[in-house]
């Protein structure tokens, strides 16, 4: 309980610290039609990244992305309403459809062609776990002829691996998710799951037939997102995620939510 309540003192602390920032800079009529066109503030908030956001006792989200929308709404003086998807792959469909306003989605260059991005506000770790017995010992094992690897569909991994992987091969879920590869690895008896290292681990401590390895194949980094086309939009929200960082803020919320060590990323130069 104590820890709990210096936890959540500190998110306030930094919350304050940041609510009188927002005074000092009212959001400008673009701005607003850009990232509140129909009066509030749509946030897409995806479950399938528990980084990135959870549901709390009574199904209500939480989390670093519902954290960031509230303080984005309240710095813009509009009602938020939490649009929820169970995978980044829905999110951003919907960002890229203009059906929501903001996103919290790992930054890639496909993802780039349809949605802008912030500079990163977190940077998490992508990596495999295998069978405890499983001579693959390191990331740099994975990649070698006849490996196959269960992966959550339209992740941000998938859309990395699918780039860089020369011979080990992708064996799709049907849904994504930061750990909806560890299904597809179990059923078909394959070699790894690719997957966000917080999932995985939290799986693994409740199965000690598998093991995450230590190293990762990609530093992904989560930034707030916007529809393209919003250029007023996106400039506001750029200095807002270097403030929250600046301030404490995503720091103070991403310790609150319980999901482990998450690197804040630097400010952005």
């Amino acid at each position: 309980m104590r820890h709990l309540l210096k936890t959540a003192a500190v998110l306030g602390a930094a919350l304050i610290f940041s609510c009188n920032a927002f005074a000092q800079t009212a959001p400008s009529p673009e701005v607003l039609k850009d990232l509140a066109p129909t009066g509030k503030l749509r946030a897409a908030i995806n479950y399938g990244n528990n980084v990135l956001a959870q549901k709390g006792p009574n199904g209500e989200p939480r989390g670093i992305s519902v954290d960031l929308a509230a303080a984005l709404g309240k710095r813009l003086g509009v009602p938020v309403d939490y649009v929820q998807f169970e995978a980044a792959g829905k999110a951003f469909d919907a960002l890229a459809e203009g059906t929501v306003d903001v996103g919290y989605i790992a930054i890639d260059p496909v993802r780039a062609a349809k949605a802008d991005f912030t500079a990163p506000y977190a940077i998490i770790e992508g990596t495999y776990m295998v069978m405890k017995d499983s001579p693959l010992k390191d990331v740099g094992d994975v990649d070698k002829p006849g490996i196959r690897i269960g992966i959550g569909l339209a992740s941000v991994y998938d859309l990395y691996l699918t780039r860089e992987l020369k011979h080990a091969k992708l064996e799709r879920a049907k849904v994504g998710g930061a750990s909806a590869g560890i299904p597809v690895f179990l059923e078909q008896k394959l070699d790894a799951a690719a997957g966000v290292r917080q999932a995985l681990d939290a799986y693994a401590k409740d199965h000690p037939e598998v093991r995450v390895m230590p190293g990762a194949f990609q530093q992904i980094r989560q930034a707030m997102t916007t529809p393209k086309g919003r250029p007023a939009g996106l400039a506001y929200l750029k200095v807002f995620v270097e403030e929250m960082k600046a301030s404490g803020f995503v720091a103070a919320s991403l310790k609150n939510s319980g999901m482990g060590e998450v690197t804040v990323a630097p400010a952005e130069k």
